[in-house]
Order: structure tokens, then sequence, then C-alpha cells
């Protein structure tokens, strides 16, 4: 225990004051994108990679050819190239382990991160939420045990805004002011009759709603009051979260995840069986554009520093192909990327083997990555959550990497 205590007083603590959550669900092929091997055949049914690789600014560092834009900026990159876990190569338990950082529990529903840093951070302006999520909401994205007030507002796209916020254009002033008026009583008798935490938070929450549907936070989802130039470097819908992933960011929001895999444009999404992987290169020029955007235009404000981007994946896919010439599940090692948030980047951390089927060097679990975005974002990762009475560590003993702090 005096071991412990020691090591958790010497634990890095970052700076950065924000976190976009880039969440690529399905699988990414870790052989295909950020941690390049030897070219494979899929018609010979030959282990590899499906897409020759290219250098970048690091040197020694190589990516897919299809990550040419963020080739350039290696320097502000590092894929965690060895993460892994143990969980069933099976989607909902994988993207729950990844979102959580814990394997699901039939006794406690664990928080997401973004809950965790929500709940441990707050939003950084008044009038704002601290967790925004865009894409379809699931139940491995939501606040577990910490409660309403730590959870997310959700948009399923830029153009729509966010679901139950927007007011439509039939209820004019004097309507809205009635049902406010009608949903006070409501409030007070819910107080009366059933007083306790739990209706305490979510008269909280409802509170933080109506003022989010102001005026003064609608505004940040007006995309077309940023220039043309721009929001065409950040390509397709995607880039367009991307882009008020960054708006939201200046507004104040700690948290936003942005989902990428929700067009399918290649036929399967992330998820490359078969013949999602022949269009594979599809997915990852788009995330290339918007990505490789998305750290300029932040730099460019002033915010990267302060700005953790995580790219984050259920699992891997093993080098070798299947039967339709795609790949399937691999949870023994695979790639997470993190970019900006003040810390030393290294291009790439940690080595696997030739097929990228194992860690080498530098062995990453999930309990270590959530500690190291902890401690980015300045969240001591050795804290203890409540469920009720109950203690619960924030991680599941995770360590920060040490090398990414300096």
């Amino acid at each position: 225990m005096a071991k412990d205590a020691a090591h958790v007083a010497h634990f890095p603590m970052g700076k950065a004051e924000h976190c976009i959550h880039i969440w690529l669900g399905g699988g990414a092929a870790q052989v295909d994108t950020w941690d390049p091997k030897a070219l494979g055949d899929a018609k010979a049914k030959k282990p590899g990679s499906y897409y020759p690789s290219i250098e970048t600014s690091v040197p020694g560092v190589k990516v897919t050819e299809h990550l040419s834009r963020c080739a350039k900026m290696m320097e502000h990159i590092t894929a965690m190239r060895t993460v892994n876990h143990d969980v069933i190569d099976e989607h909902a338990a994988a993207s729950n382990r990844m979102h959580t950082g814990r394997n699901v529990s039939g006794t406690t529903v664990y928080p997401s991160l973004g809950s965790m840093i929500a709940s441990e951070r707050g939003a950084a302006a008044e009038g704002v939420p601290s967790y925004v999520l865009i894409g379809y909401p699931n139940f491995s994205r939501g606040p577990g045990f910490l409660g309403a007030k730590a959870g997310f507002l959700y948009l399923l796209d830029t153009e729509a805004g966010p679901a139950g916020l927007k007011r439509p254009e039939h209820i004019l002033d004097p309507r809205q002011s009635r049902r406010e008026e009608l949903l006070s009583t409501l409030r007070h008798s819910a107080k009366d009759l059933r007083a306790g935490p739990m209706i305490n938070e979510y008269d909280t929450a409802l509170e933080e709603s109506l003022q989010l549907a102001g005026p003064k936070f609608m505004e940040v989802f007006d995309l077309k009051s940023e220039k043309g130039e721009l929001r065409s470097a950040y390509g397709s819908e995607f880039g367009q979260r991307c882009l008020l992933a960054r708006r939201l960011i200046q507004r104040g929001v700690r948290f936003i995840e942005v989902s990428h895999n929700l067009n399918f444009v290649n036929g399967t999404g992330w998820d490359t069986h078969n013949q999602g992987q022949i269009k594979q290169h599809v997915l990852i020029e788009d995330l290339d554009q918007a990505l490789s955007t998305l750290i300029n235009d932040l730099k460019s404000h002033g915010l990267l520093d302060k700005t953790l981007i995580v790219v984050n994946t259920e699992f891997g896919r093993p080098s070798e192909f299947d039967g339709g010439g795609g790949r399937g599940h691999q949870g023994s090692t695979f790639s997470v990327v993190l970019a900006g948030g003040g810390l030393k980047h290294h291009g790439a951390w940690g080595v696997t083997d030739d097929l990228a089927k194992k860690p080498v060097e530098n062995p990453c679990s999930v309990p270590d990555l959530f500690a190291t975005i902890l401690a980015t974002l300045g969240i001591d990762p050795s804290k203890e959550l409540h469920d009720g009475d109950r203690p619960v560590p924030i991680t599941d003993r995770g360590q920060p990497v040490q090398a990414m702090f300096g």
C-alpha cells in the first residue's frame, strides 16, 4: 500500500481543458491505418496490410498511404499501437469496454469516459453542457451510476441541431411561456411528492436544458457562419461534425464524442468483413481529411494544446483475410490515436509483432489508456468515485503512460 501511495503522488497531470473523442465504430484495422506492416494479398490469403505505407513527419514512423494529410503532422499525433483488451471480440461488449474502461457488470453500471470527465470537470463556461454526443445515443456512452447530471446532450446530425432543444417554428413565445409555467408546476409537485437525489438531478438537468434552448447557445450550430473554404476543407458530414466540435469547444463544452461510421459509404463502415475491405480507403481518407483539418483549425485558434483528440475504436482487425477478402475482429492489440492536448507526442508509441497481433514493446491496457486520458485532462486517475456508498476507482488500476508527459 505504501508503494502504491508513493506512485500515486507522482502521477503526471496534464493541462488540457477539453476532449474531442472520435469514435470509429465497427473496429478499425490497425494494419491498414496507423500500424502498417508488410503488404498482404487478399486473393492469395497472405496476411498483411492492404495498402502501402508512407513516411511521416516523425522519422521512423509510417502510416498507410491513405493518411497522407495526417502523415505530415505526426509531430502532433501519437498512435498508441499496443492498446489491448481481453473482451470477447463482439461489438457491444468491446464498445462498452472502450467507452467505460470496464467489462460489463451485473451489479454496477459504469460511467462512460465522457461522463467521468463531465462529472469531474464540469462545463468550461456557463450556460453550456459539459458533454455533447454527435451520433446516436447508447447506454455505453451514458453516465451510469454518476446519474443524470453527468449525462450527454446528443445531436443526430449537424443540420437538425440538438434533439429536444430546438423549438418548432409554430411554437411562438406566448405558447412557450405557458408551457414553461405548466412545467414549473409539475416540477414543484414532483419535489413535494417524491423528494430525493434522483428527482433533484433530473430537475437540475431540466433547468440546464431550458437554458441551452436559448438563442445564445443555439448560435453554435450555425456552421454557415464559418468561411466556405474552411467548411470545404473539413469535407463530408463527418468533417462538419468535427467543425461543430471545435465550435462547441470554443463555447465551453468539456467533452464531445463524434461518431464517424454512420453512412457506411464502403458498404460496411469500419466493420470490414468481406467486400467492405475493398472500399475501406474511402473511410480512411475521410478520417484523414477531417482529422488533419481539425488539428490545423484548433492550432490556428490556439486550442490544440488545450484540446485532447482521441481517435478510438472497439477493437482492431487481424492481418489475415477472411473468406470474402475482408478481416475479422481482434482485441489482442490495436491502435488508438491521441493528438494535441499538450502531450509529448512521438508519432507512434509501442511496438507490435510482424502481423500486429500482439504487443512486443510497451503494451497499453485499456485502464492505462484511460488513466493517460484522464491525467491529460488534469483528473487524478487514482481517484475513487462512489456508486452510492460503494467506492469505485475511476480506472481499473490504470497507470498513465509516463512517456506522453515528458
